[in-house]
């Protein structure tokens, strides 16, 4: 028996688990399946009753979990010893404070991006003191409210670009999202930027092949990993993994029916993988 606790995949069995913890009824669904499909959004509750009754499950958000935001994942590259900007991990202002002074050795600019946020509505472009002071004073303001930790990177010029590769199974799509404003900072479609599918396709390539690897690594396997291209003197630019999304935009993928129909069709492939039978759509012919 499939279970499904995504919306839009139809298993065997579906529930819905959003706006509530999961409860023993699901549990005692989760006991009875061979195989477990979660939402995108699932929550950690719901993962970890899946995973400790030893279900299969995609999407694997087993690192997603164990290194939660930006904090974890950079921790997380530097212990697999993933190519990624040179970082510095704050667990609050505090912190920083006391240990910080080897991380501003490098010099501005630097790039400070909060533990949480996306679209890039937590990153910031640090270019001098004043403007780490105002970073640091809008953390602690957050650290009130229970928010904190932070990162410190060094800035990467040619910043104006950055390639997104998504990872839908064994389905992986890389497209630029390029910053046509000279005077903004940020590559994300929401600050702006447009995307582009079809420039560079040998760094595309180069692109897809990192992130494949690391996917190998890691079995991560729906998320959208956002890659810069460091320049290294005559050798060609070296990728370097900025971050992983596990909540993505689809407008590089065609829109959200386009992500739903490559979705369905991956996690078809995994359950063959599995040796499991796809669970029969409604109102498909016998």
């Amino acid at each position: 028996m499939i279970l499904s606790f995504h919306p839009i995949y139809e298993g065997d069995v579906n529930i819905l688990c959003a706006g509530r913890q999961p409860d023993d009824s699901d549990l005692a669904a989760i006991r009875k399946a061979e195989a477990v499909i979660l939402p995108q959004g699932c929550m950690e509750s719901l993962y970890r009753m899946a995973r400790e009754e030893n279900r299969p499950v995609f999407p694997n958000y087993d690192l997603r979990f164990r290194h939660p935001g930006k904090t974890g994942q950079a921790r997380l590259f530097q212990t697999l010893g993933i190519s990624h900007p040179q970082t510095w991990v704050f667990d609050s202002v505090a912190a920083f404070e006391r240990y910080g002074q080897e991380a501003l050795k490098t010099g501005f600019p630097l790039v400070l991006k909060f533990d949480w946020g996306g679209e890039g509505d937590t990153v910031f472009l640090i270019e001098k003191a004043s403007d780490l002071q105002r970073a640091l004073s809008k953390l602690k303001d957050h650290e009130r409210t229970g928010q904190a930790g932070f990162v410190l990177q060094t800035f990467v010029s040619g910043a104006y670009r950055s390639l997104r590769v998504v990872v839908i199974g064994d389905y992986l799509k890389a497209y630029w999202r390029i910053q046509p404003d000279p005077m903004a900072f940020g590559t994300s479609v929401s600050k702006g930027a447009r995307i582009d599918c079809d420039s560079d396709p040998a760094l595309r390539r180069e692109g897809r092949l990192f992130i494949s690897d690391f996917c190998r690594q890691t079995k991560i396997d729906l998320a959208g990993c956002d890659v810069l291209f460091k320049k290294n003197g005559r050798k060609k630019p070296r990728p370097l993994l900025l971050e992983i999304n596990y909540f993505f935009g689809r407008n590089g993928l065609g829109g959200s029916e386009a992500f739903y129909g490559i979705l369905q069709e991956q996690i078809d492939r995994w359950l063959k993988e599995l040796g499991l039978s796809i669970p029969r759509k409604k109102g498909a012919q016998k």
